[in-house]
């Protein structure tokens, strides 16, 4: 590279600089903290309603979940949870239904491509290493956990 071209790529970097738009992090952590904690309310209130119904903890889990995914996929295909996602930046990535959304996105983003090659391949995408962390993880608990109680 020579001088000119140097100098050239240092005043553009430095404009660059510059004119980036600075994000107002107060701001967005707030936005994150309260859109956040409001999907976790969402949940909080099924949680109750469910145990008010007389189901036991664990079949009020499984309910709970089930109604977060669904909410967070149809709000997905609806167009609204990206819209929300755009205001509450990581405040809606956390819950449960911020991994519905992103199993469902590259599904929608796909479609054209057909059910197979376009959905059934693109839907795991960005959800897939998660769910190999998770069952991954989920195993080598479970055989600590073999070990520690029953052969120990």
């Amino acid at each position: 590279m020579n001088q000119d071209e140097s100098r050239i790529k240092n005043q553009f970097d430095k404009i660059s600089r510059t004119s980036e738009p600075k994000p107002n992090i107060v701001k967005n952590c707030i936005y994150a903290f309260i859109i956040g904690g409001l999907i976790c309310d969402i949940g909080q209130f099924f949680f109750n309603v469910f145990t008010d119904l007389g189901y036991n903890k664990e079949e009020v889990g499984t309910l709970v979940a089930i109604i977060m995914v669904f909410i967070g996929a149809l709000l997905t295909g609806l167009g609204v949870y990206d819209k929300l996602a755009n205001v509450a930046g990581a405040g809606t990535v956390v819950p449960i239904t911020g991994f519905a959304n992103s199993i469902v996105s590259p599904a929608i983003e796909f479609k054209k491509e057909g059910f197979v090659f376009g959905v059934g391949a693109k839907m795991f995408t960005i959800a897939g290493p998660v769910l190999v962390y998770g069952i991954s993880t989920s195993v080598i608990v479970g055989i600590i956990y073999y070990i520690a109680y029953y052969l120990a």
